[in-house]
């Protein structure tokens, strides 16, 4: 009985380390998503697949669910302080849930290993752009033109948001500052913005398919909501060099660790 007893208590130690380091993750997730709009699975894949020891598949159907409180915090830190291009974000997400809906349905069956080697493809592109300082002076009126490229800009935005677990924001912020000439942190908000619906669909549709851990998920969600306005507030004022030098290092550290475990994959 005492053996069974103590098998027993270290059974509740294990579980209580992995939800512990599961919000440890949902901290970092949570702050990031404030400090860089990118909604936090970006850290939160990695975070699953080896501390929550899930498979790809399963850990990138999670992570969108885990974002989606995150971002709703993001989005009222940055739409309180006025840092949110309504009309772009508008556009933006009219795109991106038709492509969360595409994505996810593509999570369901592509195979485990190129998930990875996609994500961390992703990662690497996302790393090397950060390197560079790009500040916007402001976007022109919108146009037929400009409206029509948000639209589809969005829609590969929900794709990558559905199938790889990311809020979107990895591939918004670069677009809007670099393409769109929209100030950093306005870019950030906005992408926030276009996170939470994108986020919603692709939830959705992963429950569907039984790819989502709500368990997991809201171990990881929650605690990101608090921490997440501290994220927001640091973002105004910080500047972007700074900035996107650390967060850069750190992806590309991730990118490496996730590119390994892929290559060691059978399928």
């Amino acid at each position: 009985m005492l053996m069974r007893g103590a098998r027993g208590s270290g059974v509740v130690m294990t579980v209580s380390r992995r939800s512990l380091l599961l919000v440890c993750v949902g901290v970092a997730a949570g702050f990031l998503s404030g400090l860089f709009g990118i909604g936090g699975g970006i850290l939160i894949v990695p975070g699953l697949m080896y501390i929550a020891k899930m498979d790809a598949r399963r850990a990138h159907g999670t992570s969108l669910a885990a974002v989606l409180p995150i971002s709703v915090a993001s989005l009222l830190a940055y739409g309180s302080g006025g840092n949110v291009d309504w009309a772009v974000g508008l556009w933006l997400a009219a795109g991106a849930m038709t492509g969360a809906y595409i994505g996810t349905a593509l999570l369901a069956v592509i195979a485990k290993r190129k998930l990875a080697i996609v994500f961390s493809i992703l990662l690497v592109v996302a790393g090397v752009r950060l390197f560079f300082d790009v500040s916007g002076g402001g976007r022109a009126p919108l146009d037929a033109l400009s409206v029509v490229g948000f639209v589809l800009v969005g829609l590969a935005t929900g794709g990558i948001a559905g199938l790889l677990g990311l809020g979107g924001g990895i591939v918004l912020v670069p677009y809007m500052t670099i393409v769109e000439g929209i100030p950093s942190v306005l870019a950030k908000g906005t992408a926030v913005a276009v996170t939470v619906p994108t986020a919603i669909v692709g939830t959705w549709r992963n429950r569907v398919n039984d790819n989502v851990d709500v368990e997991a998920a809201l171990l990881v969600g929650l605690p990101g909501v608090v921490v997440a306005f501290a994220g927001a507030w640091v973002a105004t004022r910080i500047s972007d060099t700074a900035s996107n030098i650390s967060f850069a290092v750190l992806i590309m550290i991730v990118a490496t660790r996730t590119i390994r475990t892929a290559l060691r994959e059978t399928n």
